[in-house]
């Protein structure tokens, strides 16, 4: 699905009555066992899909002001690819608590780095990441909702309106707006 130029939020100024949210899951990375899991490096087909999820958020309408980055190096490096096919990259803070995150520590760093903000993305991990996506979006076009249920491939993106601002997350309170994984 491609995102919808008319809804409220889409431009550069921030996401309508209430904050959005961009959730990234990090692109595909090494198999498990080869390195530590914070070590693992981005595959080939990882570095590829990364540089076209900046392809495609460039092309979307939607422009984070901050993104808040997993410092495992599959994320950094996730972000690192898609950073330069942004036209206006937007400053990113590498957390900690972002590595391997639950959905409540993800909402809670979420909390503590999104006041003032319209549009917030997030580069992590599952299970985490996919938990807080399918948490949050209570409302959605049900084919959106549909997919997401179904997973939240690597290099994919979430988008996310929430109504409740960044200290009012809770399940259910969000509307899928877009879900992108890079198969269209």
């Amino acid at each position: 699905m491609s995102p919808e130029t008319d809804l409220p939020g889409t431009g550069s100024a921030g996401a309508g009555p209430g904050p959005r949210l961009l959730l990234v899951r990090h692109a595909k990375a090494e198999p498990k066992g080869r390195t530590e899991d914070f070590d693992r490096k981005l595959s080939p087909r990882g570095r590829a899909d990364a540089a076209e999820t900046g392809r495609w958020l460039e092309r979307s309408p939607y422009r984070p002001e901050l993104v808040l980055c997993s410092p495992a190096r599959r994320a950094r490096k996730t972000w690192r690819l898609v950073e330069p096919e942004l036209a206006d990259p937007p400053p990113t803070v590498y957390d900690e608590r972002l590595y391997n995150a639950a959905p409540n520590e993800l909402v809670t760093t979420l909390a503590d780095h999104g006041a003032g903000l319209g549009v917030l993305a997030l580069v992590g991990h599952n299970p985490g990441l996919h938990q807080l996506a399918a948490g949050l979006c209570g409302e959605g076009p049900p084919e959106l909702l549909e997919r997401l249920r179904a997973g939240f491939p690597t290099a994919g993106v979430v988008v996310v309106d929430l109504a409740g601002g960044w200290d009012g997350l809770a399940p259910g309170r969000g509307t899928l707006v877009d879900f992108w994984t890079g198969t269209e």
